[in-house]
């Protein structure tokens, strides 16, 4: 299967910089995955496709402050380090910039010393593994110097960090945000509780290979990058209990599915409490195992994020549900409308 069977024009004015005052006002389009069938509403009208014994389940992951400014202690040069994920301990796998200057040894100071960086290992690719010393409470430090790590497709100044947090983030971890949540408010999660829908919670720390470019001609060539997810023994009794009594499991996002997905192929559809390290990858031709639905926004042209959505709603469907969202003028991306796929 060829990678450009997944592409797309898109003009650069529709890809969204800043996020819209209100949450819930993003447009929503939602797409008949059987059909193909399309209907504009706005995102609070998902109220209206939701059924009582339902369930969604969405992805309370935070994103760390995780690109941090700092200078080499000898020679007072800037250094930009972002974080990917933490090794053990105080060690965390990076990225530096530029990485020529950070060797084995190196120290970098943060904030006049409040945080301090050596250099213990070198990676490919700029990779640095870094061991942090600080006082107090690092992830407290770090709300306090670092820097939310935007999409680079994003060139605006955030003004609010918090817009780039889902309003029930709380796992720490992620370097990007699972952008899909963005749209819900409080005052939606509990009008959907409301109507007798139940909500659910999984976590993964979206990495930065979620923005790496599909490099392969093939589809089936590109390596996935690997995610952490975890599912509690809570949630997995629930969705268990949702699919015997016949309600449906619609995910919030492609991180959600994938978490999902993982689960399910490894227990014969089933969902049990687990954590561990995923590299699914979901295209055209893979069987769902755990999903009816999805909630999604409007992804990159040949990116594996429109492989997933084409493998739910069909290649042929989405790729025309997009020429109609160019055609409308929704906004794409991170800071995007939506799309629900039922």
């Amino acid at each position: 299967m060829k990678v450009d069977l997944f592409d797309f024009d898109l003009p650069e004015e529709l890809i969204a910089q800043t996020p819209l005052p209100n949450r819930e006002a993003s447009r929503l389009m939602v797409l008949d995955k059987q059909t193909g069938a399309i209907k504009h509403e706005t995102f609070r009208a998902i109220l209206s496709y939701l059924r009582e014994g339902d369930c969604l389940v969405l992805n309370d992951t935070r994103v760390l402050p995780a690109r941090l400014y700092g200078e080499k202690e000898d020679t007072g040069a800037n250094i930009e380090v972002l974080l990917l994920k933490q090794v053990k301990g105080d060690r965390w796998e990076t990225l530096v910039k530029p990485a020529k200057r950070v060797k084995i040894g190196t120290t970098i100071l943060f904030g006049d010393g409040r945080l301090r960086a050596t250099c213990v290992d070198t990676l490919e690719h700029g990779g640095r593994v870094l061991e942090f010393e600080y006082e107090g409470i690092f992830y407290e430090v770090l709300e306090a110097l670092g820097e939310m790590p935007l999409p680079p497709y994003i060139k605006e100044q955030l003004d609010d960090r918090e817009r780039y947090q889902t309003v029930y983030a709380r796992e720490r971890g992620s370097a990007a945000a699972p952008t899909a949540g963005l749209h819900f408010t409080e005052q939606l999660l509990d009008d959907i509780r409301a109507k007798g829908v139940h909500i659910a919670f999984i976590t993964l720390h979206v990495g930065l290979g979620t923005f790496r470019p599909v490099n392969v001609e093939n589809v089936e060539e590109h390596d996935m990058h690997a995610e952490f997810y975890q599912m509690t023994e809570g949630t997995a009794r629930l969705l268990n209990e949702v699919r015997q009594q016949g309600g449906r499991i619609i995910a919030v996002g492609t991180t959600t599915t994938r978490t999902l997905e993982t689960i399910a192929s490894r227990h014969n559809g089933t969902f049990v409490a687990e954590s561990g390290w995923t590299s699914i990858f979901i295209y055209p031709g893979y069987e769902f195992k755990a999903i009816d639905g999805m909630v999604t926004n409007f992804h990159l042209p040949k990116s594996t994020l429109i492989m997933l959505v084409s493998a739910l709603a069909g290649r042929e469907n989405v790729l025309h549900a997009y020429e109609e969202a160019v055609k409308e003028r929704y906004r794409f991306f991170s800071f995007g409308d939506a799309m629900l796929i039922i």
